[in-house]
């Protein structure tokens, strides 16, 4: 066989070429697409000696309007040079021997967990020079969810969609085909969820099974008679379940909520044994707020985990929690430490765990000491993404506001930072993106706000050009130093206007106070934070033309240029609207997460009618005046789109200059790259339109 290198550098080499324009090496401002072709490097995960990463790109496919997984391995000790291991596939994972890997692939129409194996390497010193041939190891009727190993590698753990009634899989396979069949096509429903996010209830729940490695043709049910989503639905992976280091017991977080789910974040941690002999155990039942992410110390002798104290918030603060497994106590890591720590990793050791989070405009690597809760960041100026921690180094993606995700190394202490990726070399310095810089000002109350500026390509001193006011959805979340595939500055700047962010009160990385300052308060303190922030940056930043300015935002952000339009309208040449809540009463009985709608108004709408009335933007529609493009989507159940209708329906009936962009096949995010592209060019040329000089 060939060595490994040459062989699948030769296959890659002879691979389709995907382009969206004809050269993206010619100098040229960034534009859409560029940010469409753009190569997405993710899920990086260290080979067990260090040596190799071992990660996924997705490559976009223009033509096909999709984009592509592709799984890779570049070795770390020689000069960077990425070799393509699997040309369709996901969630690449490492065996304990570090000699072969598993991850997800398609095999006869479904999802199946594939396995890969490598030569011995004579010298004994690393990975095989020659790859063999992929064979898949599950053979399921039904789609793997998601998946792990045991540590020794003998057990697979395996999410999959069933009928939690059903004895075994073909059960729900043959279920599936037999409503397929059936010319009716009603639904009868007894309790929400009906929808969530972009998808109708069928009766199905993500539950968990263990089976061999090696034949896993029949798995055993792990989650008996729970309730819930294993793991959690839309967004939940396989942090969200564990095994022991023994490889005796397994620890996973479900929500079970019966038909109170829609308005309950009650997470729990449970426990089972890894042979499925017992039930699952709840480990966290005494917290009513939520549980998450279980990862077992080295010894086995501690479970950490992330909690929040609040029942029925979304945005609380994740602490981190220590578990006794042998006595049963419980405490918290870094009580003092004022963020909200996402996924955990562990040192080999058991004494540093390592997590990110948003930290003032940044979302940094940070190690947590566990005998002392004290928090170090290793690796900032941008943002971390996904890592992988080994004996002697950290594998982690890292982007920022001028440039996309590539992979890094850095040792423990996050000293030595190296890329070892470079994707999108060629058309980063094709693509030419304008500077940017933070700022602070005095916002409500007198406390500090952070925004950022980003200077428009071409910039020259002494000019001023036209801006694009931004303001991000959550509303607990930020405008941070990172790379967007939906509201990218640089798309902005390329087109020549400036760019204005705010992380008005409400945004996270400033604090839990200051995240949990907007619940009940949508339309007060943010917008007198975007007020003041507007005024900052125009005194600041002599190049912005405040006579020549657009607002943008979508979700939270689309919410508030709606509230604007009727209560901040007069710097405004035109607004854009994306997914945006129009009327809140409304949305109350629309949305399928109802629990945010509770918290953030103080309850439900038919107990506390006055706290959906007091920031609703549908009240204020006799004060519009501003042109305004609504953009939403049909898929798009978190918002639905009668929000947008009804909106458009309003500027309309008023005789306000307005557009409306429906997407039937879009979600809450626009994702495929032609949709992308549309998108941006209908807003791209409303902005033009109404900030063009002379326009009304």
């Amino acid at each position: 066989m060939k060595p490994l290198l040459a062989a699948l550098a030769l296959a890659l080499a002879s691979g389709p070429v995907l382009s969206a324009d004809a050269d993206s090496t010619t100098p040229h401002p960034f534009s859409v697409r560029d940010l469409v072709m753009m190569d997405r490097v993710g899920d990086p995960q260290l080979s067990p000696d260090g040596r190799y990463a071992l990660f996924s790109v997705r490559a976009t496919d223009y033509a096909a309007n999709k984009g592509i997984t592709s799984l890779y391995i570049v070795d770390l000790n020689k000069p960077p040079q990425p070799v393509m291991v699997v040309e369709k596939g996901s969630s690449p994972r490492w065996a304990s021997d570090g000699k072969s890997i598993y991850y997800t692939a398609p095999k006869d129409g479904t999802a199946q967990v594939w396995h890969r194996s490598f030569d011995a390497d004579n010298s004994g010193k690393g990975l095989a020079l020659t790859v063999r041939a992929g064979e898949a190891v599950t053979d399921a009727p039904l789609d793997v969810n998601a998946f792990k190993l045991s540590p020794d590698g003998a057990k697979l753990l395996l999410s999959y969609d069933v009928f939690t009634d059903c004895p075994d899989l073909a059960c729900t396979k043959e279920r599936l085909d037999g409503r397929e069949k059936d010319k009716s096509t009603g639904t009868v429903y007894d309790k929400l969820f009906v929808r969530h996010w972009d998808t109708w209830a069928d009766g199905r729940r993500s539950q968990l099974y263990i089976a061999d490695a090696n034949a896993p043709s029949q798995p055993v049910l792990l989650s008996r008679d729970i309730d819930g989503d294993v793991p959690s639905k839309p967004f939940g992976g396989d942090d969200e379940f564990s095994f022991s280091p023994d490889g005796k017991t397994v620890y996973f977080d479900a929500r079970i909520a019966g038909k109170t789910e829609p308005w309950s974040t009650n997470f729990d941690i449970y426990s089972v044994p890894a042979d499925g002999s017992a039930a699952p155990v709840n480990l966290t039942a005494e917290n009513q707020a939520w549980d998450a992410n279980p990862l077992v110390s080295p010894d086995g002798k501690t479970l950490f985990y992330t909690a929040m104290k609040e029942p029925g918030s979304e945005a609380d603060r994740f602490g981190i929690m220590a578990l006794d497994l042998a006595s049963g106590s419980k405490r918290e890591v870094a009580p003092s430490w004022d963020s909200s720590a996402g996924a955990l990793q562990v040192s080999a050791d058991g004494k540093t765990l390592y997590t990110t989070t948003d930290d003032k405009g940044q979302h940094p690597l940070f190690a947590i000491d566990v005998a002392t809760g004290k928090a170090t960041i290793l690796v900032t100026d941008g943002s971390v993404g996904a890592f992988s921690t080994g004996s002697s180094k950290i594998l982690l993606s890292r982007d920022d506001l001028k440039r996309p995700a590539d992979l890094y190394t850095a040792d423990l202490k996050g000293k030595g930072l190296k890329q070892v990726t470079h994707f999108n070399a060629k058309r980063i310095k094709g693509a030419q993106t304008g500077d940017f810089e933070f700022f602070t000002f005095k916002g409500w109350n007198n406390e500090t706000v952070q925004g950022y500026v980003v200077k428009p390509v071409g910039y020259k001193r002494g000019k001023t050009y036209p801006v694009a006011f931004i303001i991000h959805g959550g509303p607990q979340g930020a405008m941070t130093n990172s790379w967007s595939y939906r509201w990218n500055a640089q798309t902005y700047a390329g087109q020549g206007f400036a760019v204005v962010t705010v992380n008005f009160h409400g945004s996270t990385g400033y604090g839990q106070a200051f995240t949990g300052s907007i619940s009940g308060d949508w339309g007060g303190k943010p917008l007198e934070d975007l007020k003041a922030g507007w005024s900052a940056a125009l005194s600041k930043y002599n190049f912005l033309d405040g006579n020549r300015a657009c607002a943008l935002g979508a979700s939270y952000g689309g919410y508030m240029v709606y509230w604007m339009a009727g209560n901040w309208n007069q710097p405004w040449k035109c607004f854009v609207d994306h997914d945006g809540v129009f009327d809140a009463r409304a949305m109350y009985y629309e949305t399928e997460e109802l629990w945010f709608e509770e918290k953030e108004n103080g309850g439900t709408q038919f107990d506390h009618p006055e706290n959906y009335e007091r920031f609703n933007p549908v009240n204020h529609v006799k004060d519009w005046r501003v042109p305004m493009l609504v953009i939403h989507s049909g898929k798009d159940f978190r918002i639905p789109d009668t929000q947008g209708l009804g909106a458009f329906t309003a500027l309309q009936r008023r005789g306000i200059p307005s557009q409306l962009l429906h997407f039937p096949d879009e979600n809450h995010w626009v994702l495929k790259p032609q949709n992308s592209v549309q998108w941006h060019e209908t807003v791209n040329a409303w902005l033009k339109e109404w900030t063009a000089p002379g326009a009304k």
